[in-house]
């Protein structure tokens, strides 16, 4: 995938700032907007700690590390780009106003693909007079590590948008999914929404501490969908008679479980329970230590289980 070459980035928090890492690895050009005074500082802090990990992971074997450069406004940033992966706040009036900022000044075969984790396209669309350049692509932070991107199109989409961003997100070392529907969350994010309300749920009813099911999951269930999704790991659970055979033997066990599900809420009671056992389970280290441990984490699964993916 050789077509997309200049590249730019709008909005530069972490999720920016991790797209931008990734493209500069993946050999391409970046330019990078963001209203915050402080952005060029933090963004080249953020792909200087970025880098090692994504050489463990052979990903820049194309790099050009150097190749970027920070724009006064986002209409700028995207001057000349054939990609514009837009990662501004989670607002409506913010994301339109950047759409009609940029609309103007796009190249007629650009793609710009939104990093949105909970609007849906056709909410986006609404912010452009002719959305036929807009995708969702929805990562999992941090974008540089996770490989997953959520995909998004319809009617208004360019005939040939979707496949030509699938293919640039390819060629960088995605992951991607096609969703056919559009939910809020997407997929993966109601995925996990699903997984927290129980784990809140068994918190709140004193089932175990916030600790102790947080390590249920990392030590149970979440080490296998590691390697395989849920239903193909239950396809493999009932031997040779497989999905069949395991849905014959677990319905009603399931159904059991399904019905006596909690549904908690977030109030402030809630909140004030999970935060304390949130402080209890970090013994003293910091956002910033934690998150280094994650990254490490996640990197050596990847490098420890690359050559098994087919």
């Amino acid at each position: 995938m050789t077509e997309i070459e200049n590249t730019a980035v709008l909005g530069a928090g972490v999720i920016g700032a991790s797209w931008a890492a990734l493209f500069l690895a993946a050999g391409r050009r970046v330019t990078v907007f963001d209203p915050d005074p402080g952005c060029e500082a933090a963004v080249r802090r953020y792909i200087e700690q970025a880098w090692p990990a994504l050489e463990e992971l052979g990903l820049t074997a194309r790099a050009e590390p150097d190749v970027i450069r920070f724009a006064g406004s986002a209409a700028e940033a995207v001057q000349g780009a054939q990609f514009v992966q837009e990662n501004v706040p989670e607002r409506l009036p913010i994301k339109h106003a950047t759409y009609q900022e940029i609309e103007p000044t796009l190249s007629p075969d650009a793609i710009v693909s939104s990093s949105t984790s909970g609007l849906t396209l056709e909410a986006l669309q609404e912010g452009w007079k002719t959305p036929s350049a807009l995708v969702l692509g929805h990562p999992f932070n941090p974008p540089h590590l996770i490989p997953l991107v959520e995909l998004t199109a319809n009617s208004a989409t360019g005939v040939d948008v979707l496949d030509r961003t699938e293919a640039f997100y390819k060629d960088i070392g995605k992951v991607t999914i096609r969703i056919n529907k559009g939910l809020p969350g997407h997929v993966a994010n109601r995925l996990q929404a699903a997984v927290w309300r129980e784990a809140v749920h068994m918190a709140v009813e004193g089932v175990a501490s916030v600790e102790d099911i947080d390590k249920a999951m990392w030590a149970g269930p979440g080490l296998r969908w590691a390697a395989m999704g849920p239903t193909t790991l239950f396809h493999l659970g009932a031997g040779e008679g497989g999905l069949q055979a395991f849905c014959d033997h677990f319905k009603d066990t399931f159904n059991g479980w399904w019905d006596g599900l909690g549904d908690p809420r977030l109030d402030d009671d809630v909140i004030k329970l999970l935060v304390d056992g949130m402080k209890e389970q970090s013994k003293g280290k910091s956002t910033a230590e934690l998150s280094r441990q994650r990254d490490k984490m996640l990197t050596a699964m990847q490098t420890a289980t690359r050559h098994l993916r087919s």
